[in-house]
């Protein structure tokens, strides 16, 4: 394909080998009738497009794992029963704390006035729970030190009387004063913290900063109804204007609802981002190689109809798009216009012979169809080998991407054809150059030689080349052996999420939320029993776990229930507090009871008309985190993480965590399943670690079935095996001296190159197989190799731009992966062949030489 080389005097091509009848039939309906393909090709399109702009974004790890685990199947039944609350925190900062307070108790009937959907419940802080225990404080003090409190009380009491009366022993020593502390203490409020709630709102100490708890029906996944709820949440606050009370307060929003929409947000446009940087890059690229406007025009009219039926495609077989596979437009567009670009490069080499268009495009067709089809094929089976894992985030790419290369493929010979026949007709290739471009038309009719640089390294040193090549190869493999020892897998989760920076504000209101409120239900784990009487059972055996695990390998802090805020020997205590109540009433009448310790002490009395009381009596702000969907209160028990920064973020920790809750046997023989983040988080890792031999072994296997069907020829097999062998071992080779870790997103990167890497092999040995010269061949078609290898390099190169650092990673894997297949197709594959062919040719000619003629048989 001599892109790369000058035009000369109209000449024959060489006749393209048989091929079937059928096919050429219908290249020549493609040329005779251009209007009638591509209005189909249109018409198809259309469709697809539509198709495809339907697909959802699933942004949830839960999503990468089939739906059939159980820890999916328990997430999705918890969800069900007690995902109908998000939390939104409203975070009032200003300068005044008498005014921020008024803004806050001023926010939550206005708040509340949205009703549901957008908002079910808004609450300034724990006044009505307040209000509620702290006069029952008394029924959670264990019964003997109840009882202890009432003799202590009794004996203080009549002390106090007897020395009022006079018949008090002049040498008894007098019992503890009844003062606040003492008895506070005895009741174990002292260790209360007072301060953390003022008035029982949620405000900081220096009174500073409020916040506002709102929870929503709208969940954090629906993208449109949750910006409007945000939306409307905002426009109450700006109503009632904060800033009337506290000139320099500021507000915002925080919260799992507000997090999940920015996040889901910044995805979207990350994806459009990086989809637009992709494309710009590899037409950009194609341009480049080209300097023909109308070249880079069809090749991206093709491209584009590929990626549309890829997705209409995608929309019809599995109907969404999940984290892993989002960015699937740019790398389905750098890998898929090769194809195109190879058929493009063998109809340039034609005409620039003079050879009319029609004849043109069937010698191009007739000649590219299989070197291509069999690069499609063994790229679809880099990607299709992902199918065969459990991950459903390396399924579904599977999926895409083998049906995209394989799609791509078909539009490149049911559509370029055509295209090209149109683009002629409308100005003719062969159409003398404008006379202002002087000497620069030539090198535009030409394009830029990529491959000439590379032909000359070539021609002055095959043998250095290649034996360079095979010890780096060499030293590669004992690398990628010492780095598959290492476990290069990557255990801080930061490092395959979004990067915060880019949602600071919305992250930081978040912290500000939990840390001022105390709010366990966005740190830990819910799981929920099938029966109120698993709930205390269920937390012995799960504390059992923590206590019995080492002290530097806690698996978790604490396990909350509501049974927890219902006591204990509630019977026996309730006449024991009425008395209490009762003598320190008296005691404060006869003046042994000061005032100032009255003060404190009178909210912590109970109630004269004190009961026994259950969960049923607890109030909503208490009972709301463990009541489901339906009102059931009780059954559902939270599991939170150990007190240290940032340790959600370790993996090696959340494997840990998620063992110590995932599944429970109680002493009745039933079982409690736990779900939740670091569940499904653990489970993607022991998919991935299952699915990364196999999803290997399968893509190498498909790839050397396919290289061996194409070339019937050991020799050539083998050629293309090691160069693609040798291609692979670099790329890990890089990734172990980059000290790169491997996560869920760029392991897809090492199948891929199997398939992907092979292509240029594939291309360059089937070419040489027609020159029979390897230096005509990186001069001829080694540009057209190299712009494949560029168009799918950026491609990857554009992932590097996005937020997600999974992301990224998966485009540094892929871009070394293009980088190495490349190098070793172009430079070593070549030179190996030039260094053997010389070598034997030079063994021929000693021969002749010396024999004088060549020996018998040969």
């Amino acid at each position: 394909m001599p892109n790369d080389a000058s035009p000369i005097s109209p000449q024959p091509s060489s006749s393209p080998p048989p091929r079937p009848s059928r096919y050429r039939r219908l290249v020549a309906f493609q040329i005779a009738k251009p209007g009638v393909v591509l209005g189909l090709v249109l018409a198809v399109t259309v469709v697809a497009a539509f198709l495809a702009g339907q697909l959802k974004l699933l942004t949830g790890f839960e999503n990468l794992l089939p739906q059939e685990r159980p820890s999916v199947l328990e997430l999705n039944r918890v969800g069900a029963r007690t995902a109908g609350l998000s939390t939104v925190f409203v975070v009032l900062e200003g300068q005044d704390p008498a005014g921020v307070r008024k803004a806050s108790d001023a926010l939550v009937p206005a708040l509340q006035a949205l009703g549901q959907p957008w908002v079910g419940q808004a609450e300034n802080g724990v006044q009505d729970a307040k209000r509620f225990l702290e006069p029952r404080a008394g029924l959670f003090v264990p019964l003997d030190t109840l009882q202890a409190l009432r003799d202590q009380v009794e004996e203080r009491f009549a002390w106090e009387v007897a020395k009022e009366s006079g018949t008090l022993v002049d040498d008894e020593d007098p019992p503890p004063p009844l003062d606040a502390e003492a008895i506070k203490k005895k009741l174990g409020t002292d260790k209360l913290e007072a301060d953390r709630f003022p008035d029982g709102r949620y405000q900081s100490q220096d009174g500073k900063t409020a916040v506002l708890v709102v929870r929503s029906s709208i969940l954090a996944t629906d993208l449109v109804r949750g910006q409007e709820a945000l939306a409307k949440i905002g426009a109450a606050i700006e109503k009632v204007n904060p800033r009337q009370w506290d000139p320099q307060v500021k507000w915002g929003l925080g919260g799992d609802l507000a997090v999940g929409i920015a996040e889901f947000r910044l995805i979207k446009a990350d994806l459009t981002e990086i989809g637009l940087l992709g494309t710009f890059l590899v037409l950009g690229i194609v341009l480049l190689y080209y300097l023909r406007l109308r070249s880079t025009v069809a090749l991206s009219l093709n491209i584009g109809i590929g990626v549309a039926w890829t997705f209409g495609v995608t929309q019809l077989l599995i109907g969404h798009l999940n984290i892993a596979t989002g960015f699937m437009f740019t790398i389905i567009a750098g890998n898929g216009i090769n194809f195109s670009i190879i058929f493009m490069d063998r109809y340039l080499e034609e005409r620039r012979l003079r050879v009319p268009v029609a004849e043109a495009i069937t010698r191009s067709a007739l000649a590219t169809w299989q070197p291509t089809m069999t690069a499609a094929l063994s790229a679809g089976a880099a990607y299709g080998a992902l199918v065969v894992t459990e991950f459903k985030g390396f399924k579904e790419f599977g999926y895409i991407g083998g049906l995209g290369m394989l799609i791509c493929w078909v539009a490149t010979f049911a559509a370029l054809p055509s295209i090209l026949v149109v683009m002629e007709r409308l100005a003719p290739l062969d159409a003398p150059m404008p006379k202002f471009l002087g000497r620069f038309a030539k090198r535009i009719e030409a394009g830029i030689p990529f491959g000439q640089p590379f032909a000359a390294i070539v021609t002055r040193a095959p043998g250095a080349v290649a034996a360079v090549g095979v010890a780096i190869t060499l030293v590669c493999s004992v690398v990628t052996f010492l780095y598959a020892r290492s476990d290069p897998m990557e255990y801080d989760t930061n490092k395959i999420q979004s990067d915060r920076s880019k949602n600071a504000e919305v992250h930081r209101l978040m912290g500000v939320g939990i840390h001022t409120t105390g709010y366990i239900g966005l740190d830990g784990m819910a799981i929920l029993t099938d029966r109120l009487d698993q709930v205390v059972p269920l937390k012995k055996a799960l504390e059992a776990r923590r206590d019995a695990a080492p002290a530097n390998a806690k698996p978790f802090k604490a396990v909350y229930s509501l049974l927890d805020f219902v006591p204990a020997d509630q019977e026996a205590k309730v006449p024991l507090l009425l008395g209490l109540k009762k003598r320190v009433a008296r005691a404060r009448e006869l003046g042994v009871v000061k005032d100032a310790d009255w003060a404190q002490l009178e909210p912590l009395l109970p109630p004269d008309d004190l009961q026994p009381f259950g969960i049923a009596e607890l109030p909503e702000a208490v009972a709301r985190l463990f009541t489901e969907n339906d009102g059931t209160r009780g059954k559902v028990v939270y599991i939170s993480p150990l007190d240290e920064p940032d340790i959600t973020s370790d993996a090696h920790y959340l494997l840990r965590w998620a063992d110590s809750f995932r599944r429970t046997e109680l002493p009745d023989g039933s079982v409690v399943l736990g779900s939740g983040r670091a569940v499904i988080y653990a489970d993607m890792w022991d998919a991935v670690i299952n699915d990364i031999p196999k999803a290997i072994l399968v893509s190498f296997a498909a790839t050397l079935l396919i290289v061996a069907l194409a070339f019937r020829r050991g020799g050539a097999m083998l050629r293309v095996l090691f160069t693609m062998l040798a291609g692979v071992l670099w790329m890990v080779g890089l990734l172990a001296v980059a000290k790169v870790k491997l996560n869920f997103l760029n392991f897809i990167a090492l199948p891929l190159t199997f398939g992907i890497g092979v292509d240029y092999a594939v291309n360059m040995t089937q070419r040489d197989l027609e020159l029979g010269d390897s230096v005509e061949v990186l001069k001829k078609t080694g540009g057209a190799v190299i712009l494949c290898s560029l168009t799918t390099w950026l491609g990857y190169l554009a992932l590097i731009g996005s937020i997600n650092f999974g992301v990224r990673a998966m485009g540094i894997a892929a871009v070394l992966g293009e980088f190495t297949t490349l190098f070793t197709a172009i430079l070593v594959l070549p030179a190996a062949t030039t260094w053997w062919r010389r070598r034997k040719k030079a063994a021929e000619a000693k021969d002749i030489s010396t024999t004088g003629s060549v020996a018998p048989g040969l």
